[in-house]
């Protein structure tokens, strides 16, 4: 039997991320899909040629790859020099949020502004995250009026260290309680709460508006 180490599953994630196959990751690293394989399922980590090959695939930094500053805020180096901020469409924001992953709901909580980080997937066009029943978010996002949903922000980020730049999506729309006779539909979107835990309420947030930034040099 064979394990994935720490860097592996590094590989693993960031080439679900890009949604790319074993092949194509070793297209773009110039060696063989069995060995990309290899190092996914196995402890060792190779030599450090091989892991910036693979990073430049990925579209990630050597760092990242080998785990480190894993407790160290995104974007604490000096920004690019002339950076420039580019307004993005609706389409290109979808399109850079429709893979999933970890998102930041924001919405007025019983104790104030609250922002909260959330799995997320997209599901015939709308943000689908979990929840538990009964819980805090759960409790903050109804309004107890039939028919009229608590609108809120939810918001993506991703950063490249390496670039100097990176972009961010931010949808606002209604949180909407998925019904009972909805769950089976909603739940075929495959998305799993990052915490864990008995968190089977599905909220689904409809966009009504979409915004988005990105960060580059020239």
């Amino acid at each position: 039997m064979t394990h994935a180490g720490d860097f592996g599953r590094r590989i693993t994630h960031h080439r679900t991320r890009l949604d790319l196959t074993l092949k194509e990751v070793a297209d773009r690293a110039d060696m063989s899909a069995g060995y990309v394989q290899y190092l996914e399922d196995h402890l060792e980590t190779p030599d450090r040629g091989t892991v910036t090959r693979l990073a430049k695939a990925l579209e990630t930094t050597v760092e990242d790859l080998l785990g480190g500053g894993r407790d160290r805020p995104p974007g604490p180096g000096p920004a690019t020099a002339d950076p420039v901020l580019q307004v993005l469409e609706p389409e290109e924001c979808l399109r850079l949020i429709a893979p999933g992953g970890i998102g930041r709901v924001a919405f007025n909580g019983s104790h104030g502004p609250t922002v909260l980080p959330v799995n997320y997937k997209i599901h015939d066009g709308a943000i689908v995250f979990r929840t538990a029943r009964g819980g805090p978010m759960d409790q903050d996002l109804r309004t107890g009026l039939e028919g009229v949903d608590i609108k809120i922000g939810f918001q993506v980020d991703r950063i490249d260290e390496a670039q100097r730049g990176g972009w961010s999506v931010l949808v606002q729309g209604p949180a909407h309680h998925v019904p009972e006779d909805e769950v089976a539909t909603v739940s075929e979107a495959g998305v799993t709460p990052w915490a864990g835990g008995e968190r089977h309420l599905y909220i689904r947030v409809v966009p009504h508006q979409i915004t988005g930034r990105r960060v580059h040099g020239l």
